[in-house]
Parts: structure tokens; C-alpha cells; sequence
């Protein structure tokens, strides 16, 4: 179940998800972003949200941050930043704006995809990616 979430609330509940994820002994190691559902109401033509993208692992990484319709095609959203290296066992938060486009709701994807740096022999591993769902409501 999806519930609505204010700006405030978004970001405590954000931070705390990040950090929490570094606290917990004994988890597997994985892409993380948090939180990775909410619904954003908004009174203007876009919405806004805040992600937190985490490296769970010792190596730094470079993340891309990209925007999806619920179909997986590109949106035109702002996000700031969108390219950055996160070093190892950090999180940071990311800005994301989606226009409505004219629809009074939209639906999107926003996923956080890590490109780890190559290793010694100049090979590259896996690219993760992992992505939330966010529904934006445009009342008023």
C-alpha cells in the first residue's frame, strides 16, 4: 500500500533508510536507494521528490540517477545531481522534478544505476540498477 507522504515526512523517513541500511550486520551487500515508493502530491506543474542513493560497497562507484515513465521510457526530469562517484559505505541525496506533462497524475520510475569503476586487469563488473516508484498527484 501506498501511502501519501509529505515533503517532510519524505525526507526523515529518506535519511533514516539510508543510514539504517549501513547499521544492519550481517546483510548481504546490494545497490541500495531509498525510499523506493511514494506518492507526492503538488500544487504547480511539477513535482519534487528526494532520493538517497547508497554504495554498500568499499570501492567507490560512479552513479547515474535516470527517470522512467511506468513503461520505461525516458522522462524529461530534473535531476540534480545525475552523474557523481559515491565512495564506498556512503549515501547522498538526490534531487528529482517531474513535470506533469498536462496529466493530473504520473507515474515514474526513478532508478539509480552504478557503474563500478574498472578493477586492476581494466575489466568492469556488473552495472546494477534498482529503481522506486513514485506517483505524482496534482491537486488544486
Amino acid at each position: 500500500m501506498i501511502r501519501k507522504i509529505t515533503t517532510s515526512a519524505l525526507l526523515s523517513f529518506s535519511v533514516g533508510c539510508a543510514f539504517s541500511a549501513f547499521l544492519s550486520p550481517g546483510d548481504a551487500l546490494a545497490q541500495a536507494m531509498s525510499p523506493m515508493r511514494g506518492e507526492i502530491q503538488s500544487f504547480t506543474d511539477s513535482f519534487a521528490l528526494k532520493v538517497y542513493p547508497a554504495n554498500p560497497y568499499e570501492q567507490r562507484i560512479r552513479i547515474e540517477v535516470k527517470v522512467y515513465d511506468q513503461d520505461f521510457r525516458p522522462v524529461a526530469a530534473i535531476v540534480s545531481p545525475d552523474v557523481f562517484t559515491l565512495g564506498g559505505r556512503f549515501a547522498r541525496p538526490v534531487t528529482v522534478i517531474v513535470p506533469f506533462e498536462g496529466q493530473k497524475v504520473r507515474k515514474v520510475r526513478v532508478c539509480t544505476e552504478a557503474i563500478p569503476f574498472p578493477g586492476k586487469n581494466n575489466t568492469t563488473t556488473i552495472k546494477a540498477q534498482v529503481c522506486g516508484k513514485f506517483i505524482g498527484e496534482r491537486v488544486g
